[in-house]
């Protein structure tokens, strides 16, 4: 697996598409990725943010809920819905944040695909317009996944050993 980092870019007028692949089955990244106690471990962003509110109602229709803090008292929330989900290959969802930036209401599809014994994630997010995306684009909202995603790998990292050690003693 090469591609351990985080790689956006452009695709259309108003997406952009995220990738990265995880040494992780398809299974647990989809876990990781809609599981509250295990979101509130890695989707934090840079350094000194956290994640105190994170609700996932998993259902088509159920609603999302994510309220990021700073050290310094800033807050960023975020809403959405579920559109679909498909266990454990697919997750449509939209997203709004609190103080729009973006111009509206984005849609978000992620697409877990087995990669050489990994999972490579695909999230193509869609913008109200190109503006919009490259609002976003500008924010420098990659170096926050980027990181975010590092926290991910680390965290399967831990999930994969212990499922291996667990193996080896009960094999």
């Amino acid at each position: 697996m090469s591609d351990e980092t985080l790689k956006v870019t452009e695709f259309r007028e108003q997406e952009m598409v995220m990738t990265r692949v995880f040494k992780a089955s398809r299974n647990l990244m989809f876990e990781a990725l809609t599981g509250p106690k295990l979101v509130k471990r890695w989707l934090l962003g840079p350094p000194g943010w956290s994640l105190p509110v994170c609700k996932i109602d998993l259902k088509v229709g159920g609603a999302l809920r994510f309220e990021w803090r700073n050290d310094d008292g800033r807050e960023l929330g975020m809403s959405g819905v579920y559109r679909e989900i498909v266990a454990p290959t697919r997750i449509v969802h939209t997203e709004l944040f609190d103080e729009d930036r973006t111009g509206g209401e984005t849609l978000a599809t992620n697409v877990l695909i087995d990669e050489n014994g990994g999972t490579r994630l695909t999230v193509t997010v869609c913008y109200q317009s190109r503006a919009a995306r490259d609002s976003a684009l500008a924010s420098r909202m990659e170096r926050g996944m980027a990181a975010s995603y590092d926290r991910l790998a680390d965290l399967l990292d831990q999930a994969v050993a212990r499922e291996a050690t667990w193996k080896r003693n009960n094999a």
